[in-house]
């Protein structure tokens, strides 16, 4: 049986930075090369970036990633790896888009996988499952291939398929088992949210089974606007063995050598039935045949032992709950940061819980001296608070600014006579516009820090605490905003370092400190029974009736979800932040802003 050394490079492109990741590829396939790879393979949409939204609507934009993907044979083989297939993602079409008549509807754009070889694009797949749920629109952009390719490399049968194609059963992974093949590679762009990592190795076991071959699984790695990536890219037996598994929200290169069955062997030897420990490891029938032609291509007939001793890309353990959030929330906010070119973010710091933790996660993503944060002291704010803003300043090491807003509120106020919330949100917003002055002048990117939870209630003053071009914590629960708090710190100390949040931040009562002694309680349910319900309402689309039998009392029901139904207008206006959930505020949940239906039951 052959062996083939496979490279899955777990990267990091820009979506429509193609000369840069085109350089990526070039510089990993360099070092996959130089240690012995024969089979270099590269996430979804490489050469492109993913998602590319409505970019796949413009001819220009089309015809660069086309030519491009030409060009990066041609350049691969000039610095003398044409012999090295290589795999990658890009954007093509046969077709103009579904967006006039002109379209034909069996062509048009194409999430594709190229296969590089020889200074030229030597076989192309066409993703078959196109998903359009959550975040993903692919039936807005994408016509679905109907041909499985199966590539000849090193004597052995290598099935291409793409992300969605491994999420459903048949089609692609049922035509790889009928074309007898000895791997499945699958390219992904994946992104995270919460313990999917759990889900996809069972997943992979399954399709492994359902194409008795071999699975290489390798994703993309990090941020691109919302949407973070975490690799945990891996290879997976026909038998369900895990073979190796890259680390999470790194770039990595996961070598591997796989011994596989010959082209044309016996299928008894393709592992045609296998039987494992894991229940879940077992074939699926799909709904009908799969309906897909097999397309064969022949880059490398002979097999070639790799060089040098055995390759093992051992296997990564996945990283604990809280320590996979935090690593998500870094990343989203580094690579944003990154990508849209700031050099640094600022942020108000209350002393309260929530900006602590943006100004950790800030910190810990980009460094001290690229965070600024500024307290914002009114008339009402508390001395426990300044206080505590300081000293999060002084253990993170960040620029720490005081600015007191009161010279600027009280001349409002001597102008306009306002009084109640009004006088609230003045203050709010003078807050804002300091923060927004300080981003002009030194060209800082502006962080909001509002959780989930008040972005769900409405919780917050439009153009005041709301500004911002990035809110970190835009999808996560104030219960858990607490929980990450902890963990932070605790990390801190098992690694010998200071806890960078104070403990009286997490341990005192939220409060906006806008009017003397005020408390969230006076405006909110107390955050454990909010949480509950909002994560029911919004997270799994429970009704009112589904919530009161989950044993939530009736009148909080009626009254959260009066909240929230009122605050879509707020949230459509809200800056983007990392999704880490579910179902995030944004692209995963759409609803009308005007919108008459309430849940029966809600007044």
């Amino acid at each position: 049986m052959p062996t083939l050394r496979i490279a899955l490079a777990q990267v990091n492109p820009t979506v429509g930075d193609l000369p840069g990741n085109a350089r990526l590829v070039r510089d990993y396939t360099r070092t996959a090369v130089d240690a012995g790879g024969q089979l270099v393979v590269f996430p979804e949409m490489m050469l492109t970036g993913y998602p590319v939204e409505d970019l796949v609507f413009r001819e220009s934009f089309v015809a660069a990633a086309r030519s491009g993907v030409g060009q990066l044979a041609a350049d691969l083989a000039a610095d003398g790896f044409g012999d090295v297939p290589v795999l990658v993602g890009y954007l093509d079409a046969d077709g103009p888009a579904a967006i006039s008549a002109e379209a034909d509807p069996g062509r048009g754009p194409r999430n594709a996988l190229a296969v590089l070889h020889g200074g030229t694009v030597a076989a192309t797949y066409f993703k078959h499952h196109l998903p359009n749920y959550g975040v993903f629109d692919e039936d807005r952009y994408f016509v679905p291939g109907t041909a499985l390719t199966v590539v000849r490399v090193g004597g052995v049968d290598v099935a291409l398929t793409i992300c969605e194609d491994l999420w459903q059963a048949g089609g692609p992974f049922t035509a790889a088992r009928r074309a007898g093949v000895g791997l499945v590679v699958t390219v992904n762009g994946s992104p995270y949210e919460l313990d999917k990592d759990d889900a996809r190795l069972p997943l992979v076991r399954r399709r492994a089974a359902e194409a008795g071959a071999t699975v290489a699984y390798v994703n993309l790695v990090g941020g691109q606007d919302e949407l973070v990536f975490d690799g945990d890219s891996m290879i997976v037996a026909a038998d369900g063995t895990l073979l190796a598994r890259a680390p999470q929200f790194v770039e990595h290169l996961l070598l591997h050598d796989l011994t596989l069955p010959a082209a044309d062997a016996p299928a008894q030897d393709r592992a045609a039935t296998p039987e494992t420990a894991d229940a879940t490891a077992t074939p699926e029938t799909p709904d009908g045949p799969d309906q897909m032609t097999v397309d064969r291509v022949v880059v490398g007939d002979r097999p070639v032992d790799p060089t040098g001793g055995p390759v093992s890309g051992g296997v990564a353990e996945p990283l604990p709950t809280e320590a996979e959030i935090w690593s998500a929330l870094v990343l989203g906010l580094r690579d944003y940061v990154r990508k849209n070119g700031f050099s640094s973010v600022v942020l108000g710091l209350s002393g309260g819980i929530d900006s602590a933790v943006v100004a950790a996660i800030a910190v810990d993503a980009l460094g001290p001296d690229r965070v600024v944060g500024v307290s914002l002291p009114s008339q009402f704010s508390s001395e426990h608070s300044r206080a505590d803003a300081a000293e999060l300043a002084k253990r993170t090491g960040l620029d720490y600014r005081i600015e007191p807003i009161q010279p600027m509120v009280d001349p409002f106020l001597a102008n306009i006579s306002l009084s109640g919330l009004a006088v609230e949100n003045l203050q709010a917003r003078v807050r804002g516009v300091i923060l927004m002055a300080l981003s002009n002048q030194e060209g800082h990117l502006v962080l909001t820090t509002g959780n989930k939870s008040e972005l769900a209630v409405g919780y917050s003053t439009l153009y005041g605490d709301s500004v911002g071009g990035f809110n970190p914590i835009k999808d996560v629960w104030k219960s858990l905003v607490w929980t990450l708090a902890r963990w932070r710190n605790d990390d801190a100390v098992r690694r010998g370092d200071e806890p960078p949040i104070p403990e009286n931040s997490i341990a005192k009562p939220p409060s906006a400190e806008l009017r003397p002694g005020q408390l969230d309680t006076d405006s909110l349910p107390d955050y454990a029974l909010l949480d509950g319900v909002l994560t029911g309402y919004i997270d799994g689309d429970a009704g009112r009736d589904d919530l009161v039998a989950a044993g939530h009392d009736p009148a909080l029901v009626d009254r959260v979800l009066r909240m929230v139904d009122l605050a879509e207008y707020k949230r459509r206006q809200s800056a983007p932040g990392t999704k880490i959930s579910i179902k995030a505020f944004g692209r995963d949940r759409r609803l009308p802003i005007t919108n008459r239906w309430r849940e029966p039951g809600d007044g």
